[in-house]
């Protein structure tokens, strides 16, 4: 059926641009990869490449339009043997617009969308562009019929950090553009204006002193939330996180502790390449001393940075650039805590177990919605911290199901999945009735192209194949 090509940003706080130029024309045969298109804002002007193949259907936006929202349909994809007649009626297109782009208001920032491979009715959907949202199972702290707010992940991580610089003075967050530009993906939005300068800082860019800083800031006994732009920049850094951060409270005999929280955006987003898309959760769920956090919701992102900034050991805060501008419910509590090291069923079955965490949530979610179609309840666990790792859970749910498949982005080798399949072979293998499958990155630096970049990246199709392969379907 028809394939919509969307208007992609050009980053996480992009909300419009211009289509400046169509390279293709209608009827011109496309194929993965070719460039269709050029947008542009303010900063930059980016090509768009197709990342499937048909015949360009339809151009629903014509070049020259000012003020494309992310995420509109710009033209129309044909599949083999269809022709314009199957294009939906009335498909809705951008109405040119000539006013300048309005001052910066509260982001909302809707992400590019990764394309996941077609359902068997032949529809594209992106798990990513389009999440579904996991069933509701409040924290036993949270009281029955408590109000429920939408937020954006962006919006939650915030109120977070306003919440517990209020609370406690010694709190302050420091990082690259954190303060006068509000925050590289907007996450300190607003935090200058009510703490000022003493407390919200901004940094040269040099991740190694920065660090360092905020590590001999938590020795002496203030509570620094250290932002990286990127996790991949926190390799300039990873001595201070390692040897100095992690190590120190057992090298002093208990003497000295820093609690301190490293976050910021980690793993791929959308076509930054191999040094800006790389996951580092199982680096650093490697090493004692670190906690190690890695949320997929909202009212997650809100509750465990408020853990973790309480926290007196130092906690890696692993976020997710595609999540930013995604929205949950969360609760209206003046104080919402979640607790650290719990993992939390979000899907109830009894078919196979899908284990996964942060934005590998995306694809574990919608695959059980794929297989509840083919009578197919998998249990869907969501394990918000990496370390400590809560393996009770899993297991529990391993011996209801006789079934695991782990779900990340990251590299398959000394993966969490790796982990996970050893611990439950340990603790749990006369409850296997299949062996454990994991689905992971693929084992390449991540490509450029946006193509090979979807390639690269777990999909649905590969979860559900595995579900089918383990329940022996």
């Amino acid at each position: 059926m028809p394939i919509d090509v969307l208007m992609p940003a050009l980053s996480p706080t992009m909300e419009k641009g211009n289509l400046a130029k169509w390279l293709k024309k209608e009827g011109d045969a496309v194929k993965s990869g070719d460039v269709i298109a050029e947008i542009e804002t303010d900063k930059a002007t980016m090509e768009v490449e197709a990342v499937d193949e048909g015949t360009l259907g339809k151009i629903l936006v014509p070049e020259g339009t000012a003020d494309v929202a992310v995420n509109t349909p710009i033209a129309v994809l044909l599949g083999d043997g269809e022709d314009a007649s199957a294009i939906k009626a009335g498909a809705p297109a951008a109405k040119p617009a000539a006013a300048p782009r309005e001052e910066f208001e509260e982001s909302k920032a809707p992400d590019a969308p990764k394309s996941e491979q077609p359902t068997e009715s032949g529809e594209a959907f992106s798990a990513v562009a389009m999440p579904p949202e996991p069933e509701a199972e409040p924290e036993p702290d949270v009281p029955a019929g408590t109000e429920m707010v939408t937020q954006t992940v962006r919006e939650a991580l915030r109120d977070a950090m306003a919440e517990e610089m209020r609370r406690d003075e010694t709190v302050f967050v420091m990082g690259e553009e954190v303060a006068e530009y509000q925050g590289a993906y907007k996450v300190t939005q607003g935090l200058l204006q009510e703490f000022g300068a003493r407390r919200v800082v901004d940094t040269p860019i040099t991740e190694h002193g920065f660090a360092g800083l905020g590590v001999g800031a938590a020795l002496a006994g203030l509570k620094p939330i250290v932002e990286f732009m990127t996790f991949n920049f926190s390799m300039q850094a990873i001595d201070q996180i390692i040897n100095s951060a992690a190590k120190t409270l057992y090298m002093s005999g208990g003497q000295m502790g820093a609690s301190i929280v490293f976050r910021g955006p980690n793993g791929a987003a959308a076509r930054v390449a191999a040094q800006h898309s790389q996951d580092y959760s199982a680096w650093y769920s490697h090493i004692p001393g670190l906690i190690v956090v890695a949320p997929y919701t909202a009212a997650d992102a809100k509750g465990l940075l408020k853990s973790a900034i309480r926290n007196p050991n130092p906690v890696v805060f692993l976020e997710n650039e595609i999540l930013y501008g995604q929205s949950f419910p969360v609760p209206k509590l003046d104080d919402y805590l979640v607790p650290i090291g719990k993992a939390k069923v979000v899907r109830p079955g009894n078919h196979v177990t899908i284990v996964s965490f942060s934005i590998g949530m995306t694809y574990a979610l919608k695959a059980a919605e794929e297989l509840a179609k083919k009578h197919i309840m998998a249990e869907v666990i969501d394990l918000r911290t990496l370390r400590p790792l809560d393996d009770a859970t899993i297991i529990e749910s391993v011996k209801k199901t006789g079934r695991l498949i782990t779900v990340e982005e990251g590299w398959p080798q000394s993966g969490i999945g790796a982990e996970i399949s050893a611990r439950v072979m340990e603790k749990a293998f006369d409850y296997l009735d299949a062996p454990v499958i994991r689905i992971t990155g693929k084992d390449v630096p991540m490509p450029y192209a946006a193509n090979l970049e979807k390639l690269a990246l777990p999909s649905v199709a590969e979860i559900v194949d595995a579900a089918k392969a383990v329940t022996y379907r």
